[in-house]
């Protein structure tokens, strides 16, 4: 397996290419402003299956028409966050810049199991930061794709017109429990590990005074 990230746009937002290096299939995860030319170079010779959204804020989604267009892949999205996907700002979210609308191919759910090559990743829904925020987990390479839901040290705002307090806390509670070697690759920032992140389990009581 081997995943490389993509920062792009004005948040240096995380675009994620995962590859299967036995059979040459990939996805794309989160495809940020910006990061469109990179992704398609680095695609050139891959079998990209499609494109995966941790969730439809416009600073994941912004080259998101164009590399569907370039690539003829389907997009999936939970089906809370898809009418945000398909009708950019529907959030209530200010864009600071134009971004197209996708109609999504499909919809993710909790538990799903995705087969990327040989890899197997599984959907686990992540509310919070967004009503449809899903992360991607690859147990067998103990690999966590986090999205806004967990940084190294932090979290996803939770101050956002469709983000919600409660869900996140059991968000990252359903976090604690993976492995602590598991590798987190966030939405924004560096990497770090499940163990390294002690804080999960009382998130409520680490950011609410």
């Amino acid at each position: 397996m081997l995943i490389t990230a993509f920062p792009s746009g004005p948040f240096a937002t995380n675009a994620y290419l995962l590859k299967c290096e036995q059979t040459g299939q990939a996805a794309i995860f989160d495809p940020a402003p910006g990061s469109a030319e990179d992704l398609k170079w680095a695609t050139a010779k891959l079998g990209v299956q499609g494109i995966f959204l941790t969730h439809s804020h416009w600073d994941h989604i912004g080259d998101l028409a164009e590399l569907k267009k370039h690539l003829d892949v389907p997009v999936y999205v939970h089906a809370l966050d898809s009418v945000n996907v398909a009708y950019p700002g529907a959030d209530r979210l200010p864009l600071m810049m134009p971004v197209q609308g996708v109609e999504p191919d499909g919809f993710l759910e909790e538990g799903q199991q995705i087969q990327i090559g040989n890899l197997l990743m599984k959907v686990v829904h992540t509310p919070g930061h967004t009503p449809g925020g899903v992360c991607f987990y690859l147990k067998e390479q103990a690999v966590l794709i986090s999205g806004d839901t967990l940084f190294k040290g932090s979290m996803g705002n939770i101050s956002f017109p469709t983000a919600n307090a409660d869900a996140m806390w059991t968000s990252l509670k359903k976090l604690a429990k993976l492995p602590n070697e598991t590798k987190v690759y966030p939405g924004h920032g560096e990497p770090t590990m499940i163990g390294n992140e002690h804080w999960l389990e009382n998130a409520k009581e680490v950011f609410i005074c």
